[in-house]
């Protein structure tokens, strides 16, 4: 029917009782339409692609808005209030376009008519029933089907279960990759993570069927590719990056991405610890929800260019001990009682963070080489869903402050006694010795 603008909803106001409602305010399309002339709906997606997006740019359009005359009511919206009651006097979407294109060099014409229709279909409603998946939690989706994703694969990412990078990299064969505040000078942080990507790109395409024929490769015998989308220096680059080929025992051999879910547990892990160069046994000292950063850790030590400073290990290493503190207690496990040398050292953390965090200094390089470990940890999360997780998932907003991060490693480089900081409670000095015995090995 319309919009609902989140400014627009009174979240203080809940009205009735349990499955209740919070008071919202929807602009209605038929309400718009009648205040121009009633302008027909299937105008509309016309009036957007005219007006300017992602897609058209309105400027390619320039000449027609010169050619005719827009009634509008002056003031910095006139040519779209113009544009709309222009768009009134027709019935049709076609018979409009025709009538802009009057206004276009011949030979734009049809590259600006395809233009046009590629940009209106982006506006054109989803048949998709999303009531269905909010009360059912049932999501049909056609299109999804005529691409070939799989049953599974589709249910996890309507539940949010898998990342948009993984759809566009199976549809699209193209992903972005978003840039970080790092050194420019030196290759994309993103580079350090290249390798757990191609097992992506090999789960997502290498063994699937007709996997081959969609490959932009032209020879049947090369593993399908993937666009990257990267920085070099500042500047984007564009760099197809080859799937990496399964192990052969992997599924014994026989792999689709269909089956994917079917295939045993451990087979899954053991091709995740297998990328991420650990294994399992390094992994079982730790609690569950720490080992998939434990194991990036790893990887980030053995792949990072240049190569991790001690100092930056244990800076993220007294990070993640401090999340872990943090955890136990502020929501402790009902069946254990925190002990209080827990809640002293995480009060004499805060002080010291307090007091720290005023430091405004930054050091680049260092943080480069921690946006590395962002990227490692990335892409091994989005492995570790591909997977159908194999390793249970971190709390991320409890794992990673990017603020503290740097703050500890100036702080141990003029003042290593700070690797002391949580001396005061045994659990988390153990924590963080263990952690640092295991990834130093």
């Amino acid at each position: 029917g319309g919009p609902l603008p989140l400014s627009h909803f009174q979240w203080r106001g809940m009205r009735g009782e349990e499955g209740g409602y919070v008071p919202a305010r929807c602009f209605c399309a038929e309400r718009f339409r009648g205040h121009f002339g009633h302008v027909g709906r299937g105008l509309l997606p016309l009036f957007a692609a005219l007006s300017g997006n992602d897609y058209v740019d309105a400027a390619a359009f320039e000449a027609f808005f010169s050619a005719v005359r827009l009634p509008g009511n002056g003031g910095k919206h006139a040519r779209l209030q113009g544009l709309l009651r222009w768009l009134s006097q027709f019935a049709e979407p076609a018979e409009a376009v025709d009538n802009v294109l009057k206004h276009v060099k011949k030979h734009r014409r049809e590259e600006m008519r395809e233009l046009l229709h590629a940009a209106m279909e982006d506006y054109t409603p989803s048949d998709v029933n999303l009531e269905d998946f909010f009360s059912d939690g049932r999501y049909e989706c056609e299109d999804a089907k005529k691409v070939g994703v799989p049953a599974w694969v589709h249910d996890a990412f309507a539940r949010g279960k898998l990342s948009p990078l993984v759809m566009d990299a199976f549809i699209l064969r193209s992903i972005f990759l978003h840039v970080q505040v790092e050194n420019m000078q030196r290759p994309s942080a993103h580079s350090t993570a290249l390798p757990i990507r191609q097992v992506i790109y090999g789960l997502l395409l290498g063994a699937s069927p007709g996997a081959q024929a969609a490959s932009p490769c032209k020879q049947s015998n090369k593993l399908p590719v993937v666009c990257e989308f990267d920085r070099l220096q500042s500047t984007l680059k564009k760099t197809f990056v080859q799937a990496a080929s399964l192990p052969a025992d992997f599924c014994d051999g026989h792999f689709s991405l269909d089956k994917l879910i079917e295939v045993p547990m451990s087979c899954r892990q053991m091709l995740l610890l297998e990328t991420l160069g650990v294994k399992m046994s390094s992994l079982e000292p730790f609690p569950s929800h720490l080992q998939l950063p434990v194991a990036v850790t790893c990887y980030w030590i053995c792949h990072s260019e240049p190569k991790v400073k001690l100092h930056q290990l244990k800076a993220l290493l007294l990070m993640i001990v401090s999340g872990e503190l943090h955890r136990i207690t502020n929501d402790p496990d009902p069946t254990v009682l925190c002990a209080e040398d827990d809640r002293i050292a995480y009060n004499v953390f805060l002080e010291w963070k307090e007091k720290k965090l005023q430091n405004k200094d930054f050091d680049l390089h260092a943080a480069h080489g921690f946006c590395q470990w962002q990227c490692c940890l990335q892409m091994g999360l989005y492995l570790n869903q591909l997977l159908c997780s194999p390793l249970p998932e971190p709390d991320l907003n409890r794992l990673y402050s990017g603020t503290l991060v740097h703050r500890l490693y100036q702080e141990l480089k003029s003042t290593p006694s700070v690797e002391n900081l949580f001396s005061l409670s045994p659990k988390m000095t153990q924590l963080y010795q263990v952690l640092l015995s295991i990834v130093e090995s």
